[in-house]
């Protein structure tokens, strides 16, 4: 699903995940497999635009600890550890798996790897559909394509339908996209094959140069930024308001350019082609969507899992465990050096309470610092819980 920034990408993927605010009013009908089905967690993922991880841990310790959570309390270690090296394995990530994942005082992992990572866990269960939200933002060219094509192999070797929003890829990353949704400002420009989209906007009118990114050239029909970037050029005192500028498409409207592609769309053979694959699809009977409901592990696998899990992160954060207990024992000889032999008198009654209010009051200010880190694990395991509790 491409776009430019507000056309829709973002809600468009949410609707089809069923991520959408109870508040808004969606109509229209998503079919699975031509039928009206509920999405069920275990058999859809849904990667965010944000890598939600702990820093503190290993890449292979944040999949195999999502392995447990989430994987049937049937399985033996060594069939979980068989899955999660797997796994590893089927995103490129055998050689950083013993690296942490880092943090803003940890050096780790780089980005293309942490989005291969966010990946990974979610095909832990092997959906048959699999989400994305512009799994590139933020990454370089080359770490894009790598992480394209991973999701390029899942999709082929693993049998998945994967639907992902991408804001402008380069030309490498665009080729290797199956099928193409363009949108803009809400509306359907073109749905087809992505190699065929080339082949529409020419007969259209709109023909790609030779030498130019294929994304970029659609992006740029479609754009209406681009009418102020030519408005503030000829208010300039270098262009003049009777020269043409050099680029043709800047001197039509882009909202005149959407509309004749939508119309040209609208009555051309990739439309058709669309609905006639559509009603193949409706008609075929027989195809299973059903997928196990929740986490598959039980309560207490979850909560032995999540303590070893906090325990981890707790011991290996300098700033919340070690530090803490090094400001606890140099507080403690402090305090234990003022009120030594304080004594068992009336007057020591008060230097007692005295220090019993000091060291409460210590220990719960000492506390709050501890919400940061919890804060950090509740976002984790809403990545995955929110599916549960949503379908």
């Amino acid at each position: 699903i491409m776009g430019p920034s507000g056309s829709g990408k973002s809600t468009l993927l949410d609707s089809l995940a069923g991520r959408l605010s109870a508040k808004v009013v969606m109509t229209g009908n998503i079919l699975l497999n031509g039928q009206k089905k509920n999405l069920q967690y275990g058999g859809v993922a849904y990667v965010t635009q944000e890598n939600v991880l702990l820093g503190t841990l290993t890449v292979r310790e944040t999949v195999t600890y999502s392995a447990y959570l989430r994987l049937p309390p049937t399985l033996t270690k060594d069939e979980i550890k068989g899955i999660v090296e797997g796994t590893l394995m089927e995103m490129g990530l055998e050689e950083c798996a013993d690296r942490i994942i880092g943090n803003w005082h940890l050096r780790g992992i780089s980005g293309g790897e942490a989005k291969r990572l966010s990946i990974a866990l979610e095909i832990l269960t092997r959906p048959r559909l699999l989400f994305l939200d512009e799994p590139t933002t933020g990454l370089d060219s080359a770490s894009a394509f790598f992480v394209v094509q991973a999701l390029r192999s899942v999709a082929r070797d693993g049998g998945r339908t994967v639907i992902s929003s991408i804001h402008q890829p380069s030309s490498e990353v665009f080729t290797l996209f199956d099928d193409l949704c363009l949108l803009s400002s809400g509306e359907l420009v073109y749905f087809g094959e992505a190699k065929k989209a080339i082949e529409f906007f020419a007969k259209a009118g709109f023909p790609c140069p030779s030498r130019r990114n294929p994304s970029d050239h659609f992006l740029r029909c479609i754009n209406s930024d681009f009418d102020k970037v030519a408005a503030a050029l000829r208010g300039s005192l270098r262009i003049r308001h009777n020269q043409r500028l050099p680029d043709p498409l800047m001197n039509m409207e882009t909202a005149e350019i959407k509309a004749m592609l939508i119309q040209k769309y609208r009555r051309s053979e990739y439309a058709d082609r669309v609905r006639t694959r559509i009603q193949e699809i409706i008609s075929i009977t027989g195809l299973t969507t059903e997928a196990p409901k929740g986490s598959q592990a039980s309560w207490w696998k979850q909560l032995s899992t999540l303590t070893r899990r906090s325990f981890v992160n707790m011991s290996r954060d300098i700033g919340y465990y070690w530090l803490r207990i090094i400001i606890y024992i140099v507080v403690s000889i402090c305090v234990g050096t003022i009120y030594f032999d304080v004594g068992t008198g009336h007057t020591a009654i008060l230097a007692r309470g005295a220090c019993g209010g000091f060291i409460s009051g210590f220990m719960t200010f000492m506390s709050i610092g501890g919400f940061p880190s919890f804060i950090e694990e509740m976002k984790v395991s809403r990545t995955w819980k929110n599916w549960e509790t949503e379908f």
